[in-house]
């Protein structure tokens, strides 16, 4: 497994597609229903091609990805070949960047010297999306980059 296997939950939102890629493969209900009952092993690897292919897809498709501490905010730009990133740091121990009010203080203080603003590239290898996957499974979440973006002007303006 090259990702890692849906949950349940996304398993059920995706179950159209799981119908489909079943079918791709000429199996059916029933015979979807032997499998699981009989080849549980079988039933798994497909769940996890099945997986792969979802999170190949979606990985594909991603521009940015934030990830949120109490001190740091990493927001991140997502390119064919390169990862462009912002990394916000307080060093004020009362602000939590997780929670509202955080976010609200950095808005107030983004210029002030409690806010340190890095940048960053790093050039992907090969593989773009598993260093992706990297960042998801360290608690990054896939945006639309609205953040990237507003700091991105803010700062060279």
């Amino acid at each position: 497994m090259k990702y890692a296997r849906l949950t349940k939950e996304q398993l059920e939102e995706l179950h159209p597609e799981f119908i489909t890629f079943l079918a791709t493969q000429s199996i059916d209900k029933k015979e979807w229903d032997e499998i699981k009952q009989n080849k549980p092993q079988v039933a798994e690897q497909e769940i996890d091609i099945f997986s792969d292919m979802i999170w190949e897809k979606a990985l594909t498709n991603v521009t940015h990805i934030d990830h949120f501490s109490k001190n740091y905010i990493f927001l991140f730009k997502c390119m064919q070949n390169a990862v462009f990133s912002f990394v916000i740091k307080t060093n004020n121990p009362k602000i939590d960047f997780v929670s509202a009010d955080g976010i609200h203080w950095l808005s107030d203080n983004l210029f002030s010297d409690e806010v340190e603003i890095t940048r960053g590239k790093k050039d992907l290898s090969e593989n773009r999306n598993e260093s992706l996957f990297e960042i998801i499974k360290q608690g990054g979440i896939i945006s639309k980059g609205e953040l990237f973006t507003k700091l991105d002007s803010l700062i060279n303006q």
